[in-house]
Formats: structure tokens, sequence, C-alpha cells
């Protein structure tokens, strides 16, 4: 689990194709600090796990799933990329709850400067409407953002100039391709609202939770 708080920006060493996947290598130093292999390193967002390393780099085990649904198979040797370690118990949670899990990619739309933010507009797939909300929060590239405006076809994000020193969203252009990963709260409901949790065979069956269950609730 991640918090979208990002680390510290790395640069791509290589992308290597192979048949099924890929293996990714990149160079850092920040987060190389107490990792070992088999932990976990989110790189743009997409939660990796380190299958090699040295005192300058780490390399990743890349599947198909991850270079279809991702940005990642993009990426070129120099390209700067988003990193944050695993979140450690008892730290602070500065962001939200980010898995590391990609649902879709979008597009950097444009930017606007508002005193010394930037409002930024990315696009997204039909698919993932339901679950974005207006002041909700979305990881774009790894990066926690908190949702300010939201149309049916795009959102928009307030960005402070720290995380526009820190990250890689200072560097994107029009049409750039993003990864977006939406609250898993917004899922994990939707699978509750619509029945998604079956009973075991014979159980007797739930009611689906509805807005009417929950107001009965106290909610």
């Amino acid at each position: 689990m991640f918090t979208g708080i990002i680390e510290e920006l790395g640069r791509v060493e290589r992308l290597e194709r192979q048949a099924a996947g890929g293996r990714l290598k990149v160079q850092a130093q920040k987060v190389l600090e107490g990792t070992r292999l088999g932990d976990s390193i989110a790189v743009n967002g997409v939660c990796l796990t380190v299958t090699a390393l040295d005192g300058k780099s780490f390399c990743a085990d890349l599947s198909e799933e991850t270079l279809v649904r991702s940005s990642l198979a993009e990426v070129r040797p120099a390209h700067p990329v988003n990193l944050e370690r695993a979140v450690a118990v008892g730290q602070r949670l500065g962001g939200h709850i980010v898995q590391g899990h990609i649902d879709g990619t979008g597009k950097f739309l444009s930017r606007r400067v508002v005193g010394d933010s930037v409002e930024m507009r990315f696009s997204f797939p039909p698919e993932l409407g339901r679950y974005i909300a207006l002041k909700g929060s979305i990881a774009v590239d790894g990066v926690s953002l908190t949702v300010a405006a939201l149309s049916d076809q795009w959102f928009e994000a307030a960005v402070i100039p720290t995380t526009l020193t820190w990250t890689t969203l200072a560097k994107l252009t029009v049409g750039t391709v993003v990864n977006l990963e939406t609250d898993v709260l917004a899922k994990y409901l939707e699978r509750l609202m619509t029945g998604g949790n079956s009973e075991p065979s014979g159980a007797k069956t739930k009611q689906l939770l509805t807005v009417e269950s929950l107001r009965e609730m106290g909610y």
C-alpha cells in the first residue's frame, strides 16, 4: 500500500520487452535506502516488486497486464518517473490509500495558473467515471490529488508548487498518457451496493445495501 506522496524522481535506465511482459531498470537513490529484494516500489503509480538492485538502481519484472493497462510500455531511457516505497506501519498517511493497481489511463489536457498553484485537467475512460467524485481522491501517475472540478469526460486538480517540484506533473505536455487509480473505497462500495459479494451455497440471501438501508443504519 502507498500514500501517493512521491519520495523522489527516478530515471528509467532501460525497458527490456520480452515475449510476454518486460523488465524495467530504474536509477534511484532515496527509495533504495533499506530496500530489499521482494519489496514494493510504485513507479508512476504502478506497484512493482524489486527483483534486483544495486547502490544506484533497481529492477522489476512487468507482466503483460501491467504493460497493457498502464503507461509503462511507453517509457524510454532517461524518462523521469515518480517513485514511492510502500508505506511502513506507523508512519503518517499524508495522501490517501493507494494500492498501486492501475485502473486505466487518461490524458493530460490542459493547465491554468491560479495564484501559486496550477489547475491541471485530465481525461479519463468512461468506465472510471463512476468512481471519481468532486473533492474525492485520485492518483495520477502515483501522485495523490484531490478532484477540484469534474465533468463526465474530465477532472481537474489544483496542484501546489511543492508537488510540481517533486513529481513529473510539471513536465507533462498536452496529450501525455497518465496512469489513473481511483479510490479503492468507491470500488468496494459499488461491489456492496450491487450485491457482488455472493453468499456461500445454501446460505440465506442478504438484503442489498441501498440508500434506504444506509439511512436505517443511521448514515
